[in-house]
């Protein structure tokens, strides 16, 4: 199996790290090209093993996957640069949040496109991905974009219109809690500990809490640590008169909308 990553920004370089990490494919197996940024290539090429494409774009025809990386905007000038280039069984794989799959055939043709949202944990193989695709994507071709996916982390089906969400939650979701982390470093430093300590003590409560969500339900374990008028219950009030739940029902919905205005943008 062949892939050609167009674009090269983090997204791609965490699948390619993901896919290489976890065996599923061979640095030989994999190419990136990308508009302009030739030094980008070449770190990702030292970096990985992977291969450069070459000027006349040859690994395209070969390519059974095409993964479109890149940000929206950049999409119909990615598109009109290969769809010339590619083969006919070759499945055309987006993570440019927004862009539906009719706008990709649009610029296409009948291509098996398929559209995924997942995050940058998939570096760790930790991604939560949504993947929707297209009337064209054979059951055998479904497997191997779930095999693919799954390398990188969990993959849940969704229907296409249903990815805004998956946007909002999953895809922008590790930039809100890496923010929530600054923030309780922050805080724990007000209250005098060192910057270095209270880091290592949010990064250990962060990564044990990650565990246990995995093992149980989510109230159920809020409620497990909420001693009545204890320590917890007082942070939690503050959390409740400040809005915590609205402000990041809010965050979700702004994300998910802004994916609505990014597919809009480019038709």
């Amino acid at each position: 199996m062949k892939i050609v990553c167009v674009g090269a920004g983090s997204m791609a370089e965490s699948m390619i790290h993901g896919w290489i990490n976890k065996r599923i494919m061979k640095p030989e197996e994999i190419s990136v090209m990308n508009r302009s940024d030739q030094d980008r290539l070449e770190f990702l090429s030292d970096e990985y093993g992977v291969n450069i494409v070459c000027p006349e774009k040859t690994e395209l025809k070969d390519a059974h996957f095409i993964l479109l990386a890149m940000k929206p905007k950049d999409v119909e000038a990615a598109l009109s640069g290969i769809k010339d280039k590619l083969a006919g069984n070759t499945v055309i794989l987006s993570v440019a949040a927004g862009v539906s799959i009719d706008t990709i055939q649009r610029h296409v043709g009948n291509f098996p496109v398929a559209r995924a949202m997942p995050n940058t944990s998939a570096k760790i193989g930790k991604s939560a991905t949504g993947v929707a695709w297209s009337k064209h994507v054979s059951l055998e071709q479904q497997h191997e974009l779930r095999k693919l996916l799954s390398s990188i982390g969990s993959v849940t089906v969704v229907a296409e219109e249903q990815l805004h969400a998956v946007t909002g939650v999953a895809g922008s979701g590790p930039a809100y809690i890496y923010y929530f982390a600054e923030a309780m470093t922050e805080a724990a430093v007000a209250n005098g500990l060192s910057h270095a300590d209270a880091k290592k003590l949010v990064r250990q409560t962060f990564s044990g809490a990650a565990e246990m969500l995995q093992q149980e339900d989510f109230a159920e374990l809020r409620i497990k640590v909420t001693s009545p008028n204890g320590t917890t219950a007082a942070g939690l009030k503050t959390l409740e008169e400040n809005h915590f739940k609205e402000t990041i029902g809010a965050c979700v919905t702004a994300a998910s909308q802004r994916s609505q205005e990014l597919g809009k943008e480019f038709k």
